[in-house]
């Protein structure tokens, strides 16, 4: 690898001790942050922000560019320090971290400019990865790819292995997932440690192209990601062996260490640090997307025709929900439907019929199917409406609530609310989400009354930014 004149090994190996040198300035300036759960993905940053990913740095939100979640947000310094070291904003501002009058927060939110989603909530970022490959892959039809880093710890979220099963299932080839196993929780080692074996089957069962990587050998994290840009028909897992606190003498891999700044260990630290850095000079800047990806328009939307009903009709609102949806289809190419299993009781199949292109089946995995939506929202490139029962999206809740967190213009549907589904007993009914959606910041409800005015809710909804929830009845 070495000989590879297209890739500086020495560089990034450079550049990954620098990340971890402004992670730990960072978080001593604050005197608080995660600088051990930073220091164990340095590399596998360096190699992505300097080797693999595409992106623009004078517009990090470029449709066009490459995407990444970072999944285990408590790990935000080195976000924000790999963004500061390409060159989006000074160095010296990283020592801003966590002050009230600055948005490097402890966690990422899009009050960032180069951030697409809040994270922090653990568990959630791969779902939101998905939302945006299957954009990519199906509607965008555009060569960006989507990278997500998720922790180990969180690998122990029933949501993780939701998504894992979505995107293996839609073939999301244009997905790159990076499980960071550095052994360690917040308060004791994770459930596998360092199982490598145990992940590989595990993602290898969930139908991924599964590589296993010393997360600490850019050569190896090189050749990994190399391979994953041709891999066709599966998301590429890259489970990376790693050590937290990696570099970090007297630390590396000990417990007792999370969530903690370093101190006056970290002065020591980083001249241990600055003696393993050959050139001080970064050199290598962020490569361009490989090609423009489509304009689209995602505002004006209204029905094709406007309700037409006869007067003393009685039609269910779920239904003129359905009816709705699927005219607001006909006038804008960019609105698509997402369902957990019950499309043919929200009526949502009434899209999926006229435009199953457009229409996304994430079956009963409602917490996934949130996050999805989140996902296809991002970035202005889809008018996104997601349905299920009221009922069960009351397990999404907290998908819900980083939703507004992230500021996300998604549109949910529940239908068989209230008591009025009677005969399929209290599981069934949705009792709780009016008061759910009403504590979400940015969260507009509408509980429309008749079949008249859930039509224009739903061209409403469309055309309002932030979270809107539609409450129908059977």
């Amino acid at each position: 690898m070495k000989g590879d004149k297209n890739v500086d090994i020495q560089a990034l190996k450079d550049i990954a001790n620098k990340l971890r040198i402004d992670s730990i300035v960072a978080t001593n300036a604050s005197k608080s942050g995660h600088p051990t759960s930073c220091a164990s993905m340095a590399e596998i940053m360096s190699v992505l922000f300097f080797h693999t990913m595409r992106y623009k740095i004078s517009a990090p939100k470029d449709p066009s560019a490459d995407r990444f979640i970072l999944s285990k947000g408590h790990a935000a310094p080195i976000l924000y320090a790999a963004w500061a070291e390409a060159g989006l904003f000074p160095v010296e501002e990283l020592k801003n971290l966590r002050k009230l009058d600055s948005d490097l927060e402890g966690h990422p939110t899009p009050r960032l400019n180069f951030v697409d989603v809040g994270t922090g909530s653990l568990g959630q970022g791969l779902a939101v990865a998905a939302g945006m490959a299957y954009v990519g892959k199906y509607f965008d039809q555009a060569p960006y790819r989507v990278y997500c880093l998720i922790g180990d710890g969180e690998a122990a979220e029933g949501s993780v292995w939701e998504s894992l099963h979505f995107a293996s299932h839609y073939k999301l080839d244009n997905l790159v997932v990076i499980f960071d196993v550095n052994r360690l929780g917040q308060s004791e080692p994770t459930s596998l440690q360092h199982k490598l074996d145990v992940y590989d089957a595990r993602m290898k069962a969930f139908g991924l192209h599964s590589l296993v990587v010393d997360g600490h050998d850019v050569s190896e994290l090189v050749k990994a990601f190399d391979e994953a840009s041709s891999v066709q028909g599966k998301p590429t897992a890259i489970v990376a062996k790693t050590f937290k606190g990696k570099g970090f003498p007297g630390i590396e891999d000990l417990e007792n260490w999370h969530g903690k700044a370093l101190g006056a260990e970290g002065d020591k630290i980083i001249k241990h640090l600055q003696s393993q850095i050959k050139n001080n000079a970064i050199t290598l800047k962020a490569r361009a997307p490989v090609s423009e990806a489509p304009r689209v328009h995602i505002g004006d939307v209204t029905l094709s025709a406007p309700p037409a009903y006869t007067p003393g009709e009685l039609v269910a609102t779920r239904l003129a929900y359905g009816t709705a949806l699927k005219k607001i289809a006909d006038t804008n190419m960019r609105v698509i439907a997402l369902d957990g299993d019950t499309k043919n009781s929200t009526f949502s199949d009434k899209l999926r019929n006229a435009y199953p292109e457009r229409y996304i089946e994430c079956f009963i995995a409602e917490q996934n199917l949130v996050g999805v939506a989140t996902g296809a929202a991002c970035r202005d490139r889809a008018i996104v409406f997601a349905s299920t029962f009221a009922a069960f999206f009351t397990r999404t809740f907290d998908q819900i609530r980083m939703g507004a967190i992230s500021q996300s213009n998604i549109n949910l549907a529940g239908s068989h609310c209230g008591v009025s589904i009677g005969e399929d007993g209290p599981s069934q009914m949705g009792l709780e989400d009016l008061a759910l959606f009403r504590a979400v910041p940015s969260a507009t409800v509408f509980y429309p009354s008749d079949a008249v005015s859930t039509e224009r809710a739903v061209e409403l909804a469309a055309n309002t930014r932030g979270i809107c929830y539609i409450r129908t009845s059977r």
